[in-house]
Formats: structure tokens, C-alpha cells, sequence
């Protein structure tokens, strides 16, 4: 009888015990399932969001939806796929903002985002990443200043701010990076003495701990710095002596008071940037709180029964709390806030600052002043999905063009408004024959207003002249002199301009014709990108101007220079044959046109139809040009200083070839009559 009842009991532990291990193998996949911590996939999934730009498609694979960013692209994580550990995406011209949510990812050990197109600041919240030990942000452009919070990142040995836009004076805080061994900030505009002084309120907290301002030393304090560039800044005073031991080139473009280093003019130094304040708001996170429920099983006279029914039970509802938790967690997706889509009540929680003095050299319009100018608003020349275009005469001024950014005022961010200020100072700055000019802009909050002011062009776009309006308007020698026209700009735009200014959208409708038919080149492209990102959270968009212009992806040609060269080439061909770049019927153009413009004999096949007259020798060395622009290797496509030096020497707009080819249309039209 006591070895049946030996047998029984051992037969039941037997039970639970297998009960057990299955349950523990649950709670092992349900901690698994939810062992990546929510807000490091948040803070990556915002940091893409805040990018507008990614011409090489780096961040496809960033998918908010899936729990373990580990294989996603640039991230690296630790052994166990717990936690982030690097984010690594240099040289890939992403162009938007640093997401204050990178703060999030505490395990974080590199962000290196070198030599992208990243604007706004710094921010302030990547101070609390006291694990980081690489902070590589250089050749970007970024503005503002140095956040001090940055001296709390006491693991770090490497930053690198270089070639940005940063303005301000060392954060004397920085002495408390001891552990700092290279720090890199030339072809910035920081200005004060290179030995940063202890007058900042903000004492960031060192093992738990404020520092006292009385002991920051500023650089001096960094005992293991070993390089250090500060060169092409606005610094002044001297070279403090404990950082002797760098060479001299670390030092030289300043304003310092040093007679044997390179340093500024008297007069760059007097008008050296002032440092400027910007305001951040901070949101508050709550973390996710899980509870659970214990179940109490009731005792039973028999204690077999008893522990038969008590373990079961706890085991049961162990495994049931498990599993349901860990399918809920795995099939039920995070919301991620967008920091394109915020709301209104949102606005509050981003951190992006704004730079008053960035539009200080843009005129300013007044939204009554261009409303008198366009007579009410009522005189519509253009319009689509994101813009109205307006015609205008400013009193006692030139005709105008204004366009009004279609955008809800639900949909402006602070991402928005500073990607808004930009923009227009970029375009301010263009001043050629062939680009277009901004006269000024106006933003106003009542009611929301958000408009550029263009001088205006009488003859409108080289599209509508090509595929809607009368093409005998456009003879063979007027379209080399657009030509020529077109390439000028270009070259001024890539090559005299630093940085060089690419057209994000480059087609025969951003090609706006004076009325002299002199081409001027008009940037709208981006404004179409970014908005449309605003409402939608959508990658790339469409035009009937732009569908087929780059084989493998339409948003890889609109950002860089190579790319512009890609597209001019394909505008040549569109100019020359007066075929859109691409129709349902017969595809893309380039496709069309391909086996003709490399056979002598068949390049006439090319050649607009509806023109009578054209020269070959003009058509041969374009067809050359075009086979050079759309090469499929971009590293072998010639710059816009070689294009245009072969269009220019080898195309005649003279006016004895002008007027030979009137005598020949007035003769043929003699002899038609």
C-alpha cells in the first residue's frame, strides 16, 4: 500500500513537474517577445520620421511595426538583442532633423551620422546617453549652439562637430568630459576664447552628483584630450597653454591674437556671429505599467487532492497569464507618435530651434501687401495639390509670382517651420540670369500664411511651350539658346555656389521662360516633398515631369549633383524632341531614344517633329551630351563646368547663323505660299 501511494505521488510530481517546465519555457518566449525595450524602437522610428530626405533608401527597412530593430540598417545591438548599442549611417545624404527621442536609447555606445544633410540643433536631450562613448555629427548642417547637457555624456572620447553651422561659445562644462581624448569643431561659427569661462548656470550631474561651477576648468579639465581642431572659427584671446601640445593648424582661421598662425581679417572678426539663445519644450513619458492577478487555490481535506488541485491551479494560471500577455504583446503593434503628424496639443513636446537671425536679409511681405498685389488673391496662374500661384504687380515695383504653400495649420510643426527658413535663405542666396530670383517671402499666423515671392517670368514653363502651346514658337536656335541658358544655371548652381545647390525636381516644368524666352530656373520640388510628407507620412511622389528619370528609384536623382546631371540630360532629349520624359503609350523617353543616339545616321529620328529646320552638328553634339548625362555609372558622368564648355564651343547661337535659318523659313514659306 505505501509504495502504490510511493507510486502515485511520484507519478504526480512527475505531472507538475513537466507542467512546470512547460510553463517556464512560455515565460521564456513571453519574455523574449517582449524583451526589446519599447522606447528604443519609438526613439529609432522617430528619428526617421524627423528625416525627409533619404535619396539612397537607407532607412527602408527602419519598420515601426516590427519589435527588433537589430537587423535594421546602421543599428547595431549588444550579444543578447536587448538593447542599442550603435547607430552608424555616415556619407548617405539624409536630409531633416535630430530627434530629441535619441535620448531614449540608453545603452546607446556610437551615433555617428557624419557627412549627411541633417539641419536644426543639437539636441539637448542626448546629454543623458552617459554610456555614449562616440558622438560623430561633423559635415552636416547643423546650426545653434553647443548644448551644455553635452558635458554629461562623461563616458564619451570622441566628438565631432565639424563643418556644420554651430554658433555660440564653449559650454565651460566640458571640462567634466575626463575621459574625452579627441574633439573635432572646425568650419564652425562658435565664437569666445578657446578656454571656455564657468559663467553657465546649467551643472550637470556626474555620478548622481552636481558639479561645482567653481571647479570647471573648461578644456583644460579634459586630461585626456589628445586631438583637438578648432580651426576656421571666430575664436578670440589666446591658445590656452595646456593645449600646447596640438599642432599650430588646430588653431589657425580664428581671430585669436597669435602673429604666427593664419588667423580671419580685422574685418570678418569685428562681424563675427553672435551667440543666440533657443527656447526647447520638453514632454513628459509615462512608462507602461503591467499588472497582474494572483489566484488562490482552496485547500482540501485529502493533502494528495490538495496539492494535486493548489499546484495545478498555480501552474495552470501562470501559463495562461503568460501566454495570453505574451500574444498580446507580440501581435499588438506600439503606437509610435510621428513627429510630422503631431497635433496641435502636441506641438509643446518638440525641440527645435528657430533661428531669428536666419531670415534677417530676406525681405519680408506683409500678407495685406501681396494681397493688394494679386488683386485679392483672385489672379490664379497655377495651381496643384500643395500650392496656389499668384500673379502680381507690387506697386511701384516689378510683377511678382507668389506662391502659397497649401499646408493646414494642424499640420505645421517646428520640423516645418525651420525646414520653412531654411529654404527661403537657401533660395535667397541664388543670383544668377537662370535661376530665378526670390524677392522675399511672407509667414504670418492669422490667418495661417506661409508664401515665397518670385520675380515674375511672362512666358511660363518650358512644359507648357513644349507639350501644350504652339511649338513653332520654339525654333531649333531658340531652344540651344534655353539650352545653354539651362546649363549656365546649372554650373552656377554646382559650382560657384559653396555649398553647390542642386534642383530637387529638375524638368521642363522648373524651367520658367522670361519674356525673351531666357530660361530661369525655379526650385519647387523640395517644398512638394516635404509637404506631402507633412500630411501623409509618404516616401516619394510622382510627377508627369519627373516619373522617368532615374531607373532604380525616383527619389535617388533629386538630391545631389549627379543626379541634376542625370536629369539634364534627360531634359535635353525632352527639349529636343518635344516628347514628355515619359507617356503611357510608349514608356520612358530615354528608352525610346536610346538607339538613336548613338547611330549618326538615325539621330534625326530624334528631332521634334513639328520642327522644319534644325542644324546636325548641333544635334550631334548634343546627343553626346545626353549619352554622357544618363550614364548608368554616376561616377563617369562629366561635371556642369565640362557639359557647358562642350555645348558652349560647340553649338553656334550667333546671329548670322540666327538669321540664316530665318531667310531659310521665310523661303520655304514662299514657296508653300
Amino acid at each position: 500500500m505505501k509504495r502504490k501511494w510511493l507510486k502515485i505521488v511520484a507519478e504526480k510530481m512527475s505531472y507538475f513537474a513537466s507542467l512546470q517546465l512547460f510553463c517556464a519555457i512560455s515565460l521564456v518566449l513571453f519574455l523574449k517577445c517582449d524583451s526589446f525595450p519599447k522606447d528604443e524602437v519609438w526613439a529609432l522610428t522617430s528619428f526617421k520620421e524627423a528625416i525627409y530626405e533619404d535619396p539612397r533608401l537607407v532607412l527602408t527597412n527602419w519598420n515601426a511595426l516590427d519589435a527588433d530593430p537589430c537587423d535594421w540598417a546602421g543599428v547595431s545591438c549588444s550579444s543578447a538583442r536587448d538593447h542599442v548599442m550603435t547607430i552608424n549611417i555616415s556619407g548617405s545624404s539624409l536630409k531633416g532633423f535630430l530627434a530629441p527621442e535619441l535620448g531614449r536609447i540608453t545603452y546607446l555606445k556610437e551615433l555617428v551620422l557624419h557627412n549627411n544633410n541633417l539641419i536644426g540643433t543639437i539636441p539637448k536631450e542626448l546629454g543623458v546617453l552617459k554610456y555614449l562613448e562616440v558622438l560623430d555629427l561633423g559635415v552636416n548642417q547643423l546650426t545653434g549652439p553647443i548644448p551644455p547637457e553635452i558635458a554629461s555624456l562623461t563616458s564619451v572620447k570622441k566628438i565631432n562637430l565639424q563643418s556644420n553651422g554651430l554658433t555660440g561659445t564653449l559650454p565651460p562644462e566640458i571640462a567634466n568630459l575626463k575621459n574625452l581624448e579627441e574633439l573635432r569643431l572646425d568650419r564652425n561659427k562658435l565664437k569666445g576664447p578657446v578656454l571656455a569661462d564657468s559663467n553657465s548656470g546649467f551643472r550637470p550631474k556626474v555620478h548622481g552628483m552636481y558639479a561645482s561651477s567653481a571647479n570647471l576648468t573648461g578644456l583644460c579639465g579634459a586630461s585626456q584630450l589628445k586631438e583637438a581642431d578648432f580651426s576656421y572659427n571666430f575664436f578670440v584671446g589666446g591658445i590656452p597653454k595646456c593645449l600646447a601640445h596640438l599642432p599650430r593648424t588646430s588653431f589657425q582661421g580664428n581671430c585669436l591674437q597669435h602673429k604666427y598662425l593664419k588667423q580671419r581679417s580685422d574685418a570678418q572678426c569685428v562681424g563675427a556671429p553672435a551667440p543666440k539663445a533657443h527656447q526647447t519644450l520638453n514632454s513628459n513619458s509615462q512608462p507602461l505599467e503591467v499588472s497582474s492577478k494572483q489566484h488562490h487555490g482552496t485547500s482540501k481535506p485529502t493533502w494528495l487532492l490538495a496539492l494535486e488541485i493548489v499546484t495545478g491551479t498555480m501552474v495552470g494560471s501562470l501559463f495562461l497569464i503568460a501566454l495570453l500577455t505574451a500574444l498580446q504583446r507580440c501581435n499588438s503593434k506600439s503606437s509610435i507618435i510621428m513627429p510630422w503628424k503631431k497635433s496641435i496639443s502636441q506641438k509643446e513636446s518638440m525641440t527645435v530651434y528657430i533661428d531669428s537671425e536666419m531670415l534677417k536679409d530676406v525681405m519680408r511681405f506683409s500678407r495685406q501687401e501681396l494681397e493688394a498685389a494679386c488683386e485679392d488673391f483672385s489672379n490664379i496662374i497655377g495651381s496643384s495639390a500643395d500650392s496656389l500661384v499668384y500673379k502680381g504687380n507690387m506697386k511701384g515695383g516689378p510683377e511678382i509670382a507668389v506662391i502659397s504653400l497649401g499646408i493646414k495649420e494642424e499640420h505645421w510643426t517646428g520640423y516645418l517651420e525651420l525646414y520653412f527658413q531654411r529654404e527661403v535663405a537657401d533660395l535667397a542666396r541664388l543670383s544668377h540670369e537662370n535661376t530665378g530670383k526670390l524677392l522675399g517671402y511672407c509667414r504670418e499666423s492669422s490667418p495661417f500664411t506661409r508664401m515665397l515671392v518670385f520675380e515674375y517670368a511672362s512666358n511660363g514653363t518650358l512644359y507648357e511651350h513644349l507639350h501644350y502651346g504652339e511649338g513653332c514658337q520654339l525654333s531649333w536656335m531658340r531652344r540651344m539658346k534655353i539650352i545653354l541658358g539651362i546649363a549656365h544655371g546649372l554650373k552656377y548652381l554646382h559650382k560657384e555656389l559653396d555649398p553647390p545647390f542642386t534642383i530637387s525636381e529638375l524638368n521642363s516644368s522648373a524651367v520658367y521662360l522670361t519674356e525673351d524666352f531666357s530660361p530661369k530656373l525655379i526650385e519647387f520640388g523640395s517644398w512638394r516633398i516635404i509637404l506631402e510628407r507633412s500630411e501623409k507620412n509618404s516616401g516619394s511622389i510622382g510627377s508627369q515631369g519627373a516619373i522617368c528619370v532615374q531607373l532604380n528609384s525616383m527619389e535617388e536623382r533629386h538630391l545631389d549633383i549627379q543626379g541634376n546631371i542625370y536629369a539634364f540630360g534627360i531634359l535635353l532629349l525632352e527639349i529636343i524632341s518635344g516628347r514628355p520624359p515619359f507617356c503611357k503609350d510608349k514608356g520612358c523617353l530615354v528608352d525610346w531614344a536610346r538607339e538613336y543616339l548613338e547611330l549618326p545616321e538615325a539621330m534625326s529620328y530624334v528631332v521634334d517633329p513639328e520642327l522644319k529646320h534644325f542644324r546636325y552638328e548641333d544635334l550631334e553634339v548634343l546627343c553626346e551630351v545626353i549619352n554622357l548625362c544618363v550614364n548608368p555609372d554616376a561616377t563617369k558622368r562629366p561635371s556642369m563646368v565640362e557639359l557647358s564648355s562642350m555645348l558652349e564651343s560647340r553649338i553656334d547661337t550667333s546671329m548670322s547663323i540666327e538669321m540664316k535659318a530665318s531667310s531659310l523659313a521665310w523661303a520655304e514659306l514662299a514657296l508653300a505660299s
